[in-house]
Protein backbone atom coordinates (compact mmCIF):
# COMPACT_ATOMS: atom_id res chain seq x y z
CA UNK A 1 0.00 0.00 0.00
CA UNK A 2 1.47 3.50 -1.24
CA UNK A 3 1.66 6.46 1.50
CA UNK A 4 -0.87 9.09 0.56
CA UNK A 5 1.61 11.82 -0.16
CA UNK A 6 -1.50 14.37 -1.83
CA UNK A 7 -5.23 15.12 -0.96
CA UNK A 8 -5.69 15.74 -4.77
CA UNK A 9 -4.15 14.90 -7.88
CA UNK A 10 -4.79 17.28 -10.50
CA UNK A 11 -3.38 15.37 -13.52
CA UNK A 12 -3.95 17.64 -17.22
CA UNK A 13 -2.56 15.92 -20.09
CA UNK A 14 -2.53 17.67 -24.10
CA UNK A 15 -0.79 18.66 -26.59
CA UNK A 16 0.12 22.65 -26.71
CA UNK A 17 1.11 22.82 -30.27
CA UNK A 18 -2.25 21.26 -31.60
CA UNK A 19 -4.73 24.20 -30.73
CA UNK A 20 -7.87 22.62 -28.55
CA UNK A 21 -6.01 19.95 -27.17
CA UNK A 22 -3.82 22.23 -25.48
CA UNK A 23 -6.79 23.06 -22.56
CA UNK A 24 -5.51 20.12 -20.64
CA UNK A 25 -2.12 22.09 -20.17
CA UNK A 26 -3.74 25.71 -19.37
CA UNK A 27 -6.10 24.58 -17.14
CA UNK A 28 -3.75 22.72 -15.55
CA UNK A 29 -1.30 26.13 -15.24
CA UNK A 30 -4.31 27.63 -13.88
CA UNK A 31 -4.81 25.05 -10.79
CA UNK A 32 -1.00 25.06 -10.34
CA UNK A 33 -1.30 29.12 -9.85
CA UNK A 34 -5.21 28.61 -7.71
CA UNK A 35 -4.01 26.06 -5.65
CA UNK A 36 -0.30 27.25 -5.15
CA UNK A 37 -0.47 27.66 -1.78
CA UNK A 38 -2.23 24.16 -0.58
CA UNK A 39 0.36 21.77 -0.40
CA UNK A 40 -2.40 19.01 -0.19
CA UNK A 41 -2.93 19.76 -3.67
CA UNK A 42 -0.63 18.51 -6.28
CA UNK A 43 -0.38 19.18 -10.12
CA UNK A 44 1.04 17.86 -12.83
CA UNK A 45 0.70 17.60 -16.70
CA UNK A 46 1.98 16.19 -19.82
CA UNK A 47 1.71 15.49 -23.48
CA UNK A 48 -0.20 11.83 -22.76
CA UNK A 49 -0.68 10.12 -19.58
CA UNK A 50 1.76 7.14 -19.43
CA UNK A 51 2.18 4.51 -17.13
CA UNK A 52 4.77 6.43 -14.59
CA UNK A 53 1.36 8.25 -12.93
CA UNK A 54 0.54 5.43 -11.71
CA UNK A 55 2.45 5.74 -8.84
CA UNK A 56 1.50 9.53 -8.28
CA UNK A 57 -2.48 8.48 -8.54
CA UNK A 58 -1.39 5.65 -6.01
CA UNK A 59 -0.61 8.29 -3.67
CA UNK A 60 -2.98 10.84 -4.05
CA UNK A 61 -6.64 10.40 -2.03
CA UNK A 62 -8.71 11.64 -5.06
CA UNK A 63 -7.24 12.41 -8.80
CA UNK A 64 -8.77 14.69 -11.30
CA UNK A 65 -8.00 13.95 -14.62
CA UNK A 66 -8.39 17.04 -17.38
CA UNK A 67 -8.06 16.47 -21.02
CA UNK A 68 -9.73 17.97 -23.68
CA UNK A 69 -12.26 15.81 -26.15
CA UNK A 70 -12.96 15.44 -29.59
CA UNK A 71 -16.75 13.49 -28.90
CA UNK A 72 -18.13 16.20 -27.24
CA UNK A 73 -19.36 18.99 -28.72
CA UNK A 74 -17.26 22.52 -28.80
CA UNK A 75 -16.95 24.49 -25.58
CA UNK A 76 -18.66 21.73 -23.68
CA UNK A 77 -17.08 21.54 -19.92
CA UNK A 78 -18.12 17.95 -18.76
CA UNK A 79 -17.18 16.39 -15.70
CA UNK A 80 -17.74 12.67 -15.07
CA UNK A 81 -16.87 9.69 -12.70
CA UNK A 82 -13.81 7.52 -13.57
CA UNK A 83 -13.93 4.20 -12.40
CA UNK A 84 -11.40 1.63 -13.11
CA UNK A 85 -12.56 -1.46 -15.28
CA UNK A 86 -11.55 -4.39 -13.01
CA UNK A 87 -12.26 -7.14 -15.72
CA UNK A 88 -9.86 -5.83 -18.08
CA UNK A 89 -5.99 -6.22 -17.31
CA UNK A 90 -4.01 -2.64 -16.54
CA UNK A 91 -2.70 -2.40 -19.59
CA UNK A 92 1.15 -0.72 -20.08
CA UNK A 93 1.11 1.21 -23.24
CA UNK A 94 2.48 4.61 -23.92
CA UNK A 95 -0.72 6.09 -23.87
CA UNK A 96 -3.10 5.28 -21.16
CA UNK A 97 -6.54 6.49 -20.64
CA UNK A 98 -7.82 7.38 -16.98
CA UNK A 99 -9.62 3.90 -16.09
CA UNK A 100 -6.45 2.08 -17.33
CA UNK A 101 -4.50 4.44 -15.35
CA UNK A 102 -6.41 3.47 -12.46
CA UNK A 103 -6.07 -0.32 -12.68
CA UNK A 104 -2.71 -0.05 -13.06
CA UNK A 105 -2.29 1.95 -9.83
CA UNK A 106 -4.46 -0.86 -7.81
CA UNK A 107 -2.36 -3.54 -9.69
CA UNK A 108 1.51 -2.26 -9.26
CA UNK A 109 0.61 -0.39 -5.90
CA UNK A 110 -2.62 -1.62 -4.12
CA UNK A 111 -4.35 1.65 -3.79
CA UNK A 112 -6.78 3.45 -5.54
CA UNK A 113 -7.73 7.08 -4.82
CA UNK A 114 -11.40 7.71 -2.88
CA UNK A 115 -12.50 9.66 -5.55
CA UNK A 116 -11.46 10.00 -9.23
CA UNK A 117 -12.91 12.21 -11.64
CA UNK A 118 -12.65 13.19 -15.48
CA UNK A 119 -12.77 16.58 -16.29
CA UNK A 120 -13.22 17.09 -20.32
CA UNK A 121 -12.97 20.62 -22.69
CA UNK A 122 -14.82 19.85 -26.29
CA UNK A 123 -12.63 20.77 -29.01
CA UNK A 124 -13.25 22.19 -32.15
CA UNK A 125 -9.54 22.08 -33.42
CA UNK A 126 -6.79 20.25 -33.33
CA UNK A 127 -4.69 22.05 -35.90
CA UNK A 128 -1.44 22.23 -35.76
CA UNK A 129 -1.16 26.41 -33.88
CA UNK A 130 -0.89 27.19 -30.24
CA UNK A 131 -4.42 29.30 -30.11
CA UNK A 132 -7.53 27.53 -28.68
CA UNK A 133 -10.57 27.47 -31.32
CA UNK A 134 -13.66 30.39 -29.85
CA UNK A 135 -15.64 28.10 -28.40
CA UNK A 136 -13.01 26.49 -25.91
CA UNK A 137 -11.20 29.68 -25.23
CA UNK A 138 -15.12 31.02 -24.50
CA UNK A 139 -15.51 28.15 -22.05
CA UNK A 140 -12.36 27.90 -19.87
CA UNK A 141 -13.72 30.49 -17.14
CA UNK A 142 -16.29 27.60 -16.64
CA UNK A 143 -13.72 25.10 -16.92
CA UNK A 144 -12.00 26.37 -14.57
CA UNK A 145 -14.98 26.92 -12.13
CA UNK A 146 -15.77 23.32 -12.65
CA UNK A 147 -12.27 22.42 -11.98
CA UNK A 148 -12.01 24.72 -8.71
CA UNK A 149 -15.28 23.31 -6.76
CA UNK A 150 -13.96 19.32 -8.12
CA UNK A 151 -10.98 20.44 -6.30
CA UNK A 152 -12.63 22.10 -3.20
CA UNK A 153 -15.03 19.24 -3.04
CA UNK A 154 -12.05 16.39 -2.97
CA UNK A 155 -10.49 18.83 0.15
CA UNK A 156 -13.55 18.61 2.18
CA UNK A 157 -14.41 22.69 1.96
Amino acid sequence: MTEKTARCLVLACGNPLRSDDGVGLRLADWAAQRFQADSTVRVLSSQQWTPDLAHEIAAAESVLFVDSSIESAPGRVDLAPVEMNFDEPPSTTHHMDPPALLALAHSLYGSLPSHAMLLTVGASSMELGETLSGPVAAALPRAQRVLEKAVLRFLGN
